[in-house]
């Protein structure tokens, strides 16, 4: 008879999480509080199965905590995947610290969790859930968004390089894409890159990539970018490669305010006669 938990459905709390020991699953679910990392707090609920994880540790942590960790298997979490090694151990979505009053009942869970761990190694497709969506979050030079099929980069003229604004918005069939580069915003140079199908790997400075948005102080906080990064790279990973879908009409006052700041690059030099020519007739084309 296989192994199973002797009581099924018990929840150990911790620290801003609560974890719910399952028959094919554990269910975490983040607490909502001040202390509580606005990560877990964008999460809110995360239903990890039993496939999806190698191992689980049982630790002593800071100032009288223990640790209770389950190790995802590489391949099984999009949101592990896409941060690539990127959070801080504060941040981790698989840690549970609890009193350390607490560690021989998280070590008699740890015991009851392990022979039910039978895989191991790289999985072959996500088994964790991904953010759902629509998400959207505003990054230094522009707002990202995302449906579920396509995303749109929206230049701010306050932030966005001369090149992007030349580039135009941009938008992103998820099956004209092969992958999503983020970099923590908590880090130099943070963004988020769109991986295309058809291009080789950009050698360009973030800011200067139309298929990327960059972060700032402020801009693309992790709990918003790494969410949505994880949730653009899971559509990517089950879609077929499609053709783009066209921009929808834009505003005519838009249009007008993104004709005038083109007339200020123009006139500041960035922008050549020929390049102010061809991106004012796009626009227009736009109404």
């Amino acid at each position: 008879m296989p192994h199973t938990m002797s009581r099924m459905g018990d929840v150990l709390a911790g620290f801003h999480a609560a974890w719910e020991f399952e028959s094919d699953s554990v269910l975490i679910r983040y607490e909502r509080g001040i202390r509580t990392p606005k990560l877990f707090q964008a999460l809110g609920e995360r239903r990890v199965p039993l496939e999806a994880i190698a191992g689980v540790t049982l630790t002593r942590g800071k100032r009288g905590t223990v640790v209770l960790r389950v190790e995802p298997r590489p391949g099984a979490d999009p949101l592990m995947e896409a941060a690539a090694g990127q959070l801080k151990e504060s941040g981790d979505p698989y840690r549970l610290v609890l009193p350390a009053e607490r560690e021989v009942l998280a070590e008699y869970y740890a015991d009851e969790l392990r022979p039910l761990l039978t895989e191991s190694g790289p999985a072959d497709r996500f088994l964790v859930k991904p953010p759902e969506g629509p998400l959207s979050f505003k990054a230094y030079d522009g707002k990202a968004t995302f449906d579920g099929r396509t995303v749109n980069f929206r230049w701010f003229w306050t932030g966005a390089s001369s090149a992007k604004w030349k580039a135009g918005d941009q938008s992103f069939s998820v099956g004209e894409l092969n992958g999503v580069e983020w970099r923590s915003p908590e880090v130099f140079e943070g963004h988020l890159r769109l991986l295309r199908r058809d291009a080789e790997a950009s050698a360009a400075q973030a800011d200067q990539d139309p298929a990327a948005v960059v972060f700032g102080l402020g801009y693309g906080p992790v709990h918003e970018s790494l969410p949505f990064a994880a949730a653009v790279l899971a559509a990517v990973r089950t879609s077929s490669p499609v053709a783009a879908v066209p921009a929808p009409r834009r505003d005519p006052a838009d249009i007008a305010e993104r004709i005038r700041h083109l007339g200020e690059l123009h006139q500041a030099g960035l922008v050549t006669d020929e390049e102010f020519s061809v991106k004012k007739a796009e626009l227009l084309s736009e109404l």
